[in-house]
């Protein structure tokens, strides 16, 4: 029999659209060319005993490149993404300088294509969306509500609007956080930051933006509130998806005493009750995505006082590790979790190809040894931020990632830097040519 595909991937439990099958995947050119059957390729790997997950894709990262690169940059980002599953990801544009424009977004681009050792696509900034949709920017956002007047945001997503694009909202009032920063400015507990950007401020901002678009994601959802007013906009005839991170699900008000500052980002901790709703909805499918905001500093920057510290915590290598020690657990199905880590990032940020182990999809695998459980410890992660809000949790890494057919982890990075492939819009050829120059 002759050898046809490059690689099959056997004897696992492996994760289709139609749920889980003992089957081998066979890999041609990075691409799943066929389920099961009797075939040759010219590797193998032995998949026993193990499950056979889709890549996750993170909607939500910040790599801090270019910019603050001593946080993060596309390679240690990225390493950090592959080591925990993730196989592709969404960059925010609050890099420095803000990608608003054609050229913030091609040199932003031109890093990455170098850089990330994963599939990538950047978003654009609330900035010339035009020329941003004609760059491959994926969406518009995070845009960052308290950042303008309720007038200024109307704007802006009318323009999103108009230019047929995503509109991925931060969701936070900005009037209801200047009065209480300056009502609560005396205090200097960690607890006071969550106050002082209450559950109100976000479902206000939402309740605002629903009545200007009818199209919209909302980032990183942290209360029941917000979540209320998200699915009244949906009662409403707006097309509203919406996000959840690790830390609004797994963190809240009372983990200040022990984390401190480190603990400060926005939208803030909320209450026990929050987790619980939020929980629920991402079980129910009312929230559709789990979305890492990996949003690194360093420790020394994160000791500050609550008011000065940076918001924002690392997350992207231990999503995937955290969500399927809480599989294990029974707190939520590994048909949603796919759902939410895989296919519903596909379908609503349009990455093609992505997000499902069926036939002509991209070849982006995750096996993982359902039994391996592990306590995080921040000493083997690989984000230069070198700290982890999870620290003695147990979790589930990965065993292996396999990216378009090639292995890019194993315990240790396989690809190389630039081996990512960039997922946007196609650019023309005139800037094609620029970007390899």
């Amino acid at each position: 029999m002759d050898i046809n595909f490059d690689l099959v991937v056997k004897n696992g439990r492996v994760y289709t659209s139609k749920g889980q099958m003992s089957t081998e995947v066979w890999i041609k050119d990075g691409r799943i060319a066929a389920l099961g059957g009797a075939h040759r390729a010219e590797e193998s790997i032995d998949a026993r005993g193990m499950l056979v997950l889709p890549g996750a894709i993170d909607v939500h990262v910040h790599f801090r490149d270019p910019g603050p690169n001593y946080k993060e940059d596309w390679a240690s980002g990225s390493a950090s993404a592959a080591a925990g599953g993730v196989t592709a990801v969404i960059d925010q544009p609050n890099t420095v300088p803000r990608t608003v424009d054609a050229r913030s977004f091609e040199e932003k681009l031109e890093i990455a294509r170098h850089r990330s050792s994963i599939d990538f696509a950047l978003n654009g900034g609330p900035g010339k969306i035009d020329e941003l949709k004609d760059a491959g920017a994926q969406a518009i956002g995070e845009i960052f509500s308290y950042e303008h007047s309720d007038r200024d945001l109307a704007a802006i997503l009318s323009r999103v609007k108009e230019a047929g694009m995503l509109a991925c909202l931060h969701a936070e009032d900005g009037a209801i956080i200047k009065e209480k920063a300056e009502e609560l400015s005396g205090r200097h507990d960690p607890e006071v930051y969550s106050l002082s950007r209450p559950a109100s401020a976000e479902a206000l901002a939402i309740e605002k933006a629903c009545g200007i678009s009818e199209r919209l994601h909302i980032c990183h959802l942290s209360s029941a509130q917000g979540l209320a007013a998200v699915e009244a906009g949906r009662r409403a005839g707006r097309t509203v998806s919406a996000e959840v991170a690790p830390h609004h699900l797994l963190l809240n008000e009372k983990d200040y005493p022990k984390q401190g500052s480190f603990l400060k980002m926005n939208p803030p901790l909320r209450r026990k009750a929050d987790n619980d709703a939020l929980w629920q909805a991402l079980r129910s499918g009312a929230i559709d995505i789990l979305a890492s905001d990996h949003a690194p500093h360093l420790p020394e920057e994160k000791r500050e006082d609550i008011w000065e510290a940076p918001p924002g915590v690392p997350g992207v290598e231990t999503m995937l590790p955290l969500m399927l020690m809480a599989v294990k657990k029974n707190h939520i199905s590994l048909e949603r979790l796919v759902d939410a880590l895989s296919a519903r990032p596909a379908k609503i940020f349009g990455l093609a190809r992505k997000g499902a182990i069926e036939r002509g999809m991209d070849a982006d695998l995750v096996i993982v040894d359902s039994k391996a459980v592990t306590e995080i410890n921040a000493d083997r992660l690989h984000s230069r931020a070198e700290w982890t809000p999870y620290q003695g949790k147990q979790a589930i890494f990965p065993r292996m990632t396999i990216l378009r057919g090639r292995v890019v982890w194993d315990g240790d990075l396989q690809a190389a830097a630039g081996y990512g492939r960039f997922l946007g819009r196609p650019l023309t050829k005139e800037k094609q040519k620029v970007l390899s120059e």
